[in-house]
């Protein structure tokens, strides 16, 4: 489970990162401008990223289903060669995902307005720059992009959903440790998946939500994982509280303390 942890939270910050820099620097200057090119860049990133992320939550609800209804087999249907087949197969979908996406948009005929309505550039408002019907398009858009998500958010709560209802028929410090975890996997997964879901599926729409929404999945959430997986975590809240514990005591050891006058 820690090896596609360390993935999520390798994802996670790549995706917090691709479009934070140019945002913030467009706070401080009143003309903000990006090329075509940093465009597609950012379409190519937030893609690679978010396809990635989607299988990886799979992965880990998998691996989660694994631990708890099999626990005698988890270490041989879990092994070290299964998690990178699942890290590297969630690239490999989130690569394909991505170039899908551009393969249609670089040839597009931009020839009107040319302002992205949004803090960065993301294909349900390049798309609606196009000189063209995009009907089709956002035909496209939602069977692979809002479909998919939706889908993938749907066999993610059936799976959890199944945990959950294993978990209930064992009362014991192990299955509150599992529904502790669960729990945790749980909330990043309605993070995530809900504001695509609203992007994605109605992806011709311009709300002023949806920058929001955008702005939510993109930097909050990727921010807010580590600390949602931190504070679920019994281990991790132990070694925390055990790490400032002996830092208190250091730090009393080496205050002097002075006697009264």
């Amino acid at each position: 489970m820690y090896f596609l942890l360390s993935n999520l939270s390798l994802i996670d910050m790549c995706l917090s990162s691709f479009a934070t820099p140019k945002m913030i620097m467009d706070f401080f200057v009143q003309h903000k401008t990006i090329s075509f090119e940093g465009c597609i860049s950012q379409i190519f990133f937030l893609h690679l990223f978010t396809g990635t992320e989607i299988v990886l939550l799979i992965s880990m609800s998998f691996d989660r289903y694994i631990a708890i209804c099999k626990p005698l087999h988890y270490s041989s249907i879990m092994s070290h060669r299964v998690c990178v087949g699942l890290v590297v197969t969630s690239w490999t979908v989130g690569f394909l995902h991505t170039m899908s996406q551009l393969a249609f948009t670089l040839y597009l005929p931009f020839c009107g307005p040319n302002v992205v309505d949004s803090f960065f550039c993301d294909l349900p408002l390049v798309i609606q720059l196009a000189c063209i019907d995009i009907y089709f398009l956002g035909i496209f858009m939602i069977s692979t992009s809002g479909v998919i998500a939706l889908v993938s958010f749907l066999l993610l709560l059936t799976s959890y959903i199944i945990v959950l209802i294993t978990i209930k028929d064992h009362s014991s410090t192990g299955s509150s440790k599992a529904f502790s975890t669960c729990t945790a996997h749980f909330i990043v997964v309605l993070m995530f998946f809900w504001p695509c879901i609203f992007i994605y599926v109605w992806p011709c729409t311009n709300f002023l939500v949806d920058k929001v929404l955008s702005v939510f999945y993109t930097i909050f959430t990727p921010f807010l994982n580590p600390l949602i997986y931190t504070l679920r975590n019994q281990e991790v809240k132990t070694a925390v509280k055990k790490k400032l514990s002996n830092l208190y005591l250091n730090l009393g050891k080496t205050i002097p303390i002075y006697p009264m006058q």
